[in-house]
């Protein structure tokens, strides 16, 4: 309870924003074209909510290592990710539950705010669970 986990700094280029929409067949205009995003009142293409909880599962995975599996994400999107900032993510372990399950709180945050809010329950595997981790 209460271990922090390592910052994870991720760079928001125009090409993974497009790439990682396109990837997860969200054609939605505002993640790929910059003249329609503004048309529709944004100053800029914007990250998907797809790309947000995929870089979510990563961030804490990586942290829990490759035997783990995530059994819950609960996110909440706020302030644009846009082309040319960078997200920094971070994580505290706020609970324990038997068995290895632990939950963390995530957060990632960029020069606009919070962009994603949420917690993850993720199972880890039994020699982990004994750990320092949990």
């Amino acid at each position: 309870m209460g271990e922090e986990l390592p910052e994870l700094s991720i760079p928001l280029t125009r090409t993974m924003i497009v790439a990682t929409a396109i990837a997860s067949r969200d054609y939605q205009d505002v993640h790929h074209d910059p003249s329609l995003a503004v048309e529709r009142g944004s100053k800029d293409v914007f990250m998907n909510i797809l790309t947000t909880n995929g870089l979510v599962d990563r961030y804490v995975t990586s942290w829990a290592g490759p035997a783990a599996v995530v059994k819950a994400i609960k996110i909440r999107l706020g302030a644009p990710n846009y082309p040319g900032d960078t997200m920094v993510l971070t994580g505290t372990v706020t609970g324990k539950r038997s068995g290895g399950r632990v939950e963390i709180a995530v957060r990632g945050v960029n020069r606009i705010g919070p962009h994603v809010t949420g917690t993850v329950v993720v199972q880890l595997p039994a020699e982990r669970a004994q750990g320092s981790a949990a």
